[in-house]
């Protein structure tokens, strides 16, 4: 192959939480084993590239976050592509292909990456490669990988293109032979690339599946693969390069300030107040209503808005973890994390989350995911830290792409974490530089604002159930959420100051702090004009939001007593009307509101109770408001109102969305698809508003 012949393509990615980042990385390493240089940039470092220039072809890989929107990567680059004066020839020259990442869970599916395709589009760039939309809902790798797999043939006919263009462009002063001399070396490179191409990634020999699966073995499991999975070769990822080096140091000095940890904004300190339990024992899920004190500090809020909670790891998981690793006795110790001199990896960099300098502790404790589902790239990476030959072939076969259905099954779908592949597989030894170039920053947790800054001045609360994960085959313990645990903890004495008071001495329980964050929206807020009718629907935790919703209303409506104010619905379900009817209790706030006007109408079910005189003859929010269509239907369509939907996506929001399109349907007397288009442009002018999680 010529030596002048242009190899590069310039890789850009955005990332919010990592995956697009690790993914783009991914790219990197297989374009070097294919003799491709892969100029990789974060999308925000505009400093670095420049598509106004950009000759060679592009690859994006992009995520989505909170509902719908690019990460903050990408602000930047979309604020600029977005500019109204740029032409619709700006970009004409540029080629690309767009990897989008999302989760269908969400109403605006992948919409990070199909609002950055669409702009590009709109100012003249062309595809080489097909947009690919991958699904964390699913699982990202039935579509990252063929994705990547179709990229390199993509490519290969652009870098031929390129190179045709070359040879047009010197044909008028070539002599006559140089032009069978470039042909020549045209169909070299396309025989060197179907070589490169047909190696694809490492292909590994067939170990001995006597050390896999005994006879006896007829199911698959974590640990045991059956046939014909135990008998095949496998393709499993090229093993990414090492590039941290962590350095052991003395005992002393101070771990850095938690606010150090987090760029997404000013972090506060707060103490937590009250604690209160809105669920019976017996309720199947434990729902917590805390209250912070935000006095004195500039943290500002409105009804509506999120907030992140900065939590740790359970302490007793990162104990287990240190001595799994040998280093129980070194927890305390401080360590300086580096990246190596002599790294074959492309653009290594220091990773922010990691401190310079912190005990190792602090590390496992405050910055890295240790419950986060381990990537095919860090099974990967465990193969050859395992010495066992039958768990070496088992952490292949997960990793591979003949293994992607048990990765799915084993892996993701039972929320497998480090923990419990080294329970899994003890012959497993990782290092800890290893561990922390794999495992992910430990992210804050978003909750919902379940207050009014002007109903209780200087107070924020919110609501959260306390998640459980139960012992399963591939799980040896139960577990609890990450934060929701570390909550429920924290607040026991406030929950139970009975327990308490004899460390206390019959005094009051200490107060806990926790540090917080702004997460603001920017949409599911109040209407601006009061006058606006509004409907609510949030069963369980999805309350949450609407009681801030009518704290902010009845405190409105106590200070501006001559303003016109609409009516509002709410629509709550529950399991059980005496376990979890979330704020029946609490001061009886959901009557409160209904009895002095602020809230005009209250309906509820109960899904796992039998009717009663409360509650309508069904069982589900979805269901519930089909037997008010034409109420729905009037202030949706002729009062101008707006549509709230809180909770569930997956088993709730989906059925109201349905339930309201065939309310519109009927009431309008249109199909079902001109019904869509209405709710399609109620969530376009922001009327139809939803804050939801799966």
């Amino acid at each position: 192959m010529c030596c002048d012949l242009k190899r590069r393509f310039l890789l850009l990615y955005a990332t919010q939480k990592g995956q697009a980042k690790a993914i783009a990385e991914e790219i990197c390493l297989q374009a070097a084993a294919r003799g491709l240089e892969a100029d990789m940039h974060c999308i925000s470092e505009m400093d670095k590239y420049n598509l106004e220039t950009e000759k060679d072809p592009v690859v994006i890989v992009i995520s989505t976050t909170g509902t719908g929107d690019p990460p903050d990567t990408a602000r930047k680059f979309v604020k600029k592509i977005q500019d109204k004066t740029l032409p619709p020839d700006h970009f004409a020259h540029l080629q690309y292909g767009l990897l989008g990442l999302g989760d269908s869970e969400y109403t605006f599916f992948c919409n990070g990456g199909k609002t950055v395709d669409r702009r590009l589009q709109e100012l003249g760039a062309q595809h080489f490669y097909d947009t690919g939309l991958a699904d964390d809902c699913v699982g990202l790798e039935l579509v990252v990988d063929p994705w990547i797999d179709g990229l390199w043939l993509a490519l290969k006919e652009v870098f031929l293109l390129q190179k045709d263009k070359e040879v047009m462009s010197n044909a008028v002063s070539a002599a006559p032979h140089v032009g069978h001399e470039i042909s020549s070396e045209i169909q070299n490179l396309k025989l060197e690339d179907e070589g490169v191409m047909s190696s694809d990634v490492p292909l590994q020999k067939l170990v001995d599946t006597s050390v896999v699966a005994s006879a006896g073995d007829t199911e698959p499991s974590l640990v045991h693969s059956v046939p014909p999975l135990s008998q095949s070769a496998l393709n499993i990822p090229a093993l990414p390069p090492e590039f941290i080096e962590v350095q052991f140091q003395d005992t002393h000095g101070e771990n850095p300030h938690l606010s150090s940890l987090i760029s997404e904004g000013t972090t506060f300190k707060v103490p937590v107040t009250k604690a209160s339990q809105l669920t019976r024992e017996d309720a199947i899920k434990t729902a917590l209503l805390l209250e912070l004190d935000i006095t004195g500090t500039a943290f500002d809020y409105q009804p509506g808005d999120a907030f992140c909670v900065v939590c740790p790891n359970n302490a007793s998981e990162v104990e287990e973890l240190l001595h799994i690793l040998g280093l129980s006795e070194r927890g305390e110790h401080f360590v300086c994390v580096k990246i190596k001199q002599d790294t074959k990896k492309k653009g290594a960099t220091r990773l922010q989350h990691i401190p310079e300098r912190s005990t190792l502790k602090f590390i496992l404790t405050w910055c890295l995911e240790i419950r986060a589902i381990p990537k095919k790239a860090f099974l990967r990476s465990l193969v050859d830290c395992t010495s066992n030959a039958g768990e070496k072939r088992r952490l292949q076969e997960l990793c591979s792409r003949q293994g992607a259905s048990d990765y799915t099954r084993f892996i993701r779908e039972p929320n497998v974490c480090l923990l419990d592949l080294l329970h899994a597989f003890p012959s497993c030894k990782p290092s800890l530089n290893l561990l922390i170039e794999h495992l992910p920053k430990l992210q804050a947790r978003s909750y919902s604002v379940s207050s009014s800054n002007l109903y209780q001045p200087g107070k924020l609360c919110f609501v959260f159930n306390v998640v459980e994960f139960p012992a399963c085959p591939t799980r040896a313990v139960s577990r609890k959420g990450v934060c929701t645990g570390w909550l429920a903890e924290l607040v026991t004495p406030l929950l139970h100051p009975s327990i308490n008071s004899l460390d206390t001495k019959g005094g009051s329980p200490p107060t806990e702090k926790i540090s917080i964050f702004a997460r603001p929206n920017n949409t599911f807020h109040l209407p601006s004009d009061p006058s606006v009718p509004f409907v609510m629907v949030g069963p369980g935790t999805g309350i949450a939001p609407f009681i801030g919703f009518l704290q902010h209303r009845q405190k409105l409506r106590e200070e501006h007593t001559d303003w016109d104010f609409g009516e509002t619905w709410l629509f709550f379900g529950c399991r059980h009307q005496d376990r979890d009817y979330l704020f029946k209790q609490v001061h009886y706030e959901l009557r409160c509101f209904l009895e002095n006007g602020t809230l005009t109408h209250l309906q509820v079910c109960f899904s796992r109770d039998s009717s009663t005189g409360e509650a309508a003859p069904t069982k589900y929010v979805q269901d519930l408001i089909r037997l008010y269509a034409k109420e729905i239907a009037r202030v949706l369509l002729k009062e101008n109102g707006y549509f709230y939907v809180c909770g569930d996506k997956k088993h709730m929001a989906d059925g109201v969305s349905d339930a309201v399109v065939d309310i519109l349907s009927m009431e309008m007397e249109v199909d079902k698809l001109e019904a869509m288009k209405t709710v399609a442009m109620l969530r376009e002018v922001k009327r139809y508003l939803q804050d939801v999680w799966s």
